[in-house]
């Protein structure tokens, strides 16, 4: 299988690209400033000169709160972004995969989200996603949608690295114990996105690592993994953690869909553990 990928050099494309070369598929991983996905000529030009048989869309704005700063920003990458992206595989008929996020959901639910639940985003990251969601609908009929949550990997940025630069630096930590999701590796959503291409089941999945969690929750289980478990940790609350971006307060997501295809994801304490045993951190 021919894919190519954008936003190859963030840690879920890396993952992304690691896991088709173990395969006999040939991927293009494209990234800035080689390819930048607001440029739409640039876009085309690459996609419709490798002729892939689908295009895997992971670039994006996920920096939540420079979204809630510079919104017009976030709907140029995340939603005319995508549009680019999807009007080069309208052109040349490939399927497309875009990654979305657990923020399109305002969290008013009492238990995880379904693929079929309604959308509601509370704040400019999850707007944004949405609108590309909306965008690769109605330009496309050969699509997948993967929602994924709380997202961390090799060579990232994200909470697990921070939690353990901040215990390291600190000796203790404040963490918000009534923000929840779904604690997720890069890794096992790069398997199951493999898994999911090879079905031709176009349509809307949640990948994401099983089970619930607070960031509260995930930083103590960081920890003592880590062996940091002696670091004391204070439970605070969302409105204590002051942000340019209003989080919506609990997103787990329910893997419904890939489930049916025999697609699951481990729970998200298996994942961790195997993520910290990469000596990554």
């Amino acid at each position: 299988m021919r894919v190519f990928i954008t936003g190859a050099k963030g840690q879920l494309g890396r993952a992304l690209q690691a896991r088709f070369a173990d395969a006999d598929d040939v991927a293009f991983p494209a990234d800035l400033p080689e390819c930048d996905i607001t440029d739409r000529a640039c876009v085309a030009h690459a996609i419709g000169e490798f002729q892939p048989e689908v295009v895997i869309h992971a670039a994006a704005m996920t920096d939540v709160d420079g979204c809630a700063r510079d919104p017009d920003l976030a709907y140029r990458v995340n939603a005319l972004g995508t549009q680019n992206v999807a009007l080069a595989c309208q052109s040349i008929g490939c399927a497309m995969l875009y990654i979305s996020t657990n923020e399109v959901f305002d969290g008013r639910k009492t238990e995880p989200y379904i693929e079929f639940d309604v959308t509601n985003p509370i704040n400019a990251y999850g707007q944004s996603k949405l609108a590309g969601e909306t965008v690769v609908r109605d330009l496309l009929t050969r699509f997948y949608i993967v929602r994924i949550a709380w997202l961390y990997g090799k060579g990232g940025n994200h909470f697990v690295r921070k939690i353990i630069r901040h215990a390291d630096g600190q000796g203790h930590l404040r963490v918000v114990a009534d923000e929840i999701s779904s604690p997720t590796y890069t890794e096992d959503v790069a398997s199951a996105v493999r898994q999911l291409v090879q079905t031709g089941a176009f349509g809307v999945y949640h990948f994401v690592n099983d089970g619930v969690a607070s960031r509260y929750d995930f930083a103590r289980e960081i920890l003592r993994l880590s062996g940091r478990g002696h670091i004391p940790v204070e439970p605070i609350k969302l409105a204590d953690f002051s942000r340019p971006s209003t989080p919506p307060p609990y997103t787990p997501l329910r893997n419904f869909g890939g489930a049916a295809l025999g697609i699951t994801l481990c729970p998200w304490q298996e994942a961790l553990a195997e993520y910290l045993a990469s000596n990554d951190c």
